[in-house]
């Protein structure tokens, strides 16, 4: 089931991050990157905080039902 809230790609560009970038800094490939902006994949709750302590915020912020 797709996430209906999902902020990811505004929170890394206000970060100045590349998708490159991002998934190196929390241990994903950049495809994987690509496939949760679109709503294509869902995160893990490992990797959605791993978001969350990247960007400083709640996984609640990023993403939602």
């Amino acid at each position: 089931m797709p996430l209906a809230k999902n902020r990811l790609r505004e929170f890394r560009n206000k970060a100045g991050l590349s998708q490159e970038k991002l998934a190196d800094k929390v241990s994903v490939t950049r495809q994987t990157i690509i496939s949760i902006e679109n709503g294509k994949y869902t995160p893990s709750l490992e990797l959605a905080l791993k978001f969350a302590k990247q960007f400083k915020c709640k996984v609640e912020d990023l993403f939602g039902i």
